[in-house]
């Protein structure tokens, strides 16, 4: 990822921040929609930086002759921490904490149900060298 990307995306961020703040008072449903908006330009602007680290990981992964099934479940992990963070904190700024505390909780589940068949190898290896 290129700095100018991150420098990008937190202009954005701190002039939405400042506009959402202001709208707050009068049109705090417009506040919200911004903020939503800001965050669907952030994600488009990362879409490059996820294709490098997507080829970074391609890569490492024919290095380490490692099979997919070990590498998605770590891929499924990540897209879940990023998609229930950004929804939590969306709640947040909708003033739904109760939305929020669950997006947060389904997220960890969801995570642990990701990674279960890492586990699943790690337990079967450990059984192996037992």
């Amino acid at each position: 990822m290129e700095m100018e990307t991150v420098v990008r995306i937190a202009g954005l961020c701190i002039a939405a921040a400042v506009l959402a703040a202001l709208l707050r008072r009068d049109a705090p449903e417009l506040a919200l929609l911004l903020t939503v908006a800001a965050v669907a330009v952030g994600a488009v602007l990362l879409l490059d930086a996820a294709g490098e680290v997507l080829a970074l990981a391609r890569e490492l992964a024919a290095l380490t002759a490692l099979p997919n099934a070990m590498l998605l479940p770590l891929a499924k992990v990540v897209a879940v921490a990023l998609v229930s963070r950004v929804g939590s904190a969306l709640c947040l700024d909708a003033q739904q904490q109760a939305l929020a505390r669950l997006l947060d909780t389904a997220g960890a589940l969801c995570a642990l149900g990701c990674a279960a068949p890492l586990l699943r190898a790690v337990v079967s290896l450990l059984e192996a060298w037992l």
